[in-house]
């Protein structure tokens, strides 16, 4: 009988094809963040049991765009950059579970394969997507983080555009929102393979940051538009108030979490 190795499929004598390394997680990226408050009674259908909408502000939403290297712990992957760079697109609610408040991601769009096979171990619901957004540059035309400056960002799949920010920020803050700003509530599922039968895996979890690091945060406000898809609900979060808008640079280290129920 042969032994094989990896930490998720494909497994192989040596463990070399499977599709992302074992954690901890690494990651280095640049956050651009939209914060508005929509119909609390849209956030609550998204929150299965035994999830309950947050006490307070429950209709608050962060639409995240972010622009990511990560890597396992050698690091290897930043020096073959294909397998580090991806961008994603998620959107955060908050929620309450045993008296305590959590965010979760309630959709959320990757570009790359190995994202999506990350979001699988962990709980976030991740789909294809194309996403760009504005990088900030000490040269040339691209803007410098600072007062006035301006950042698009733009969400799409299946060849529907989803989403598009126009960021313009306005002064350093101390924060990049709130709506992100707890540990995560997700669940890991899948469906069995006997048709009828209950599902092999159903949990609800927990998991943050085992390490983070960050720069300066900016404030300013935000043009947010969403759009209608025939497969995607994103445009039932509809934007009631907004709330703000920020930009940050952050160091992140993911390393696993615990089952809550």
């Amino acid at each position: 009988m042969a032994t094989v190795q990896g930490f998720l499929h494909p497994k192989t004598a040596t463990g070399r094809s499977s599709l992302i390394p074992s954690p901890p997680w690494h990651y280095s990226g640049d956050l651009l963040t939209v914060e508005y408050r929509t119909d609390p009674a849209r956030v609550a259908e998204l929150l299965p049991e035994p999830l309950a909408p947050a006490a307070d502000d429950p209709g608050a939403v962060a639409i995240i765009w972010a622009d990511w290297q990560s890597c396992s712990e050698s690091g290897e992957e930043l020096l073959d950059p294909v397998r580090a760079q991806y961008k994603e697109c998620f959107v955060v609610v908050r929620c309450s579970f045993e008296g305590r408040t959590y965010s979760r991601c309630v959709y959320i769009w990757v570009d790359k394969d190995f994202a999506i096979a990350r979001g699988l171990h962990q709980g976030y619901p991740k789909k294809l997507g194309s996403i760009h957004q504005t990088r900030p540059h000490p040269y040339g035309p691209a803007p410098r983080l600072g007062a006035g400056s301006r950042f698009g960002a733009t969400l799409a799949a299946a060849d529907r555009r989803l989403a598009e920010a126009v960021v313009t920020l306005r002064e350093p803050s101390e924060t990049n929102g709130f709506v992100n700003g707890h540990p995560m509530a997700h669940h890991r599922y899948l469906p069995s393979v006997e048709n009828g039968r209950g599902p092999a895996l159903d949990e609800l979890i927990e998991s943050g940051a085992a390490g983070f690091e960050a720069g300066q945060a900016w404030r300013g406000e935000a043009d947010l538009r969403l759009f209608d898809a025939p497969t995607e609900e994103l445009s039932l979060l509809t934007i009631e108030e907004p709330i703000a808008a920020y930009y940050r640079q952050v160091g992140v280290i993911w390393n696993g979490g615990r089952r809550l129920a």
